[in-house]
């Protein structure tokens, strides 16, 4: 049995990026490094039509390339609707819809471990550390809340006043 290392996980998420560029559907990844000994990682995606799925495959080409990672094997029939690229430890399979449900190598493949691929470009999680709570603060009765209140002033009343306008007048 071949051993996973982090280069095929870098190539997986490199087929992916490639591969979601181009608006490739329902893309699955599958870990078969303990059911295959050929291959590590399934990629598999959708393609609306065979003109997507040369498109797919090209912009795929174009990544691995770039990444001077080497592909071993290509599968491209014309309008076969199934298009397969093999990069060692990461084999790419790119179906039409019909062909996807027809061959079914989800189904082929059921003890593999499905890896999500949101989580491939999820950064990595920090080791979780517990923080201390703020303790709660404590309840005070509402009899104690009144005491604490600041008296208001009393309203002064209007007639004192008035008295003293009256009498500075005289």
């Amino acid at each position: 049995m071949k051993g996973k290392n982090s280069n095929s996980i870098e190539l997986v998420k490199l087929c992916c990026r490639a591969l979601e560029e181009k608006k490739a559907g329902d893309l699955r990844v599958l870990d078969v490094s303990e059911q295959s000994s050929i291959t590590d990682y399934l990629v598999l995606a959708t393609g609306t039509s065979d003109p997507h799925l040369r498109a797919l495959r090209v912009e795929l080409e174009k990544a691995i390339d770039e990444s001077r990672n080497r592909i071993v094997g290509m599968e491209t029939s014309q309008e076969s609707g199934w298009l397969v690229v093999d990069i060692f430890d990461v084999m790419v399979h790119i179906f039409t819809r019909e062909n996807r449900s027809k061959y079914g190598l989800e189904n082929l493949w059921k003890d593999a471990v499905e890896i999500s691929v949101p989580d491939l470009f999820a950064p990595p999680k920090a080791a979780a550390t517990k923080t201390p709570k703020a303790p709660k603060a404590a309840k005070i009765p509402k009899a104690a809340k009144a005491e604490k209140k600041p008296a208001r002033p009393a309203k002064a009343s209007k007639a004192p006043a008035a008295k003293a306008k009256k009498t500075a007048k005289k």
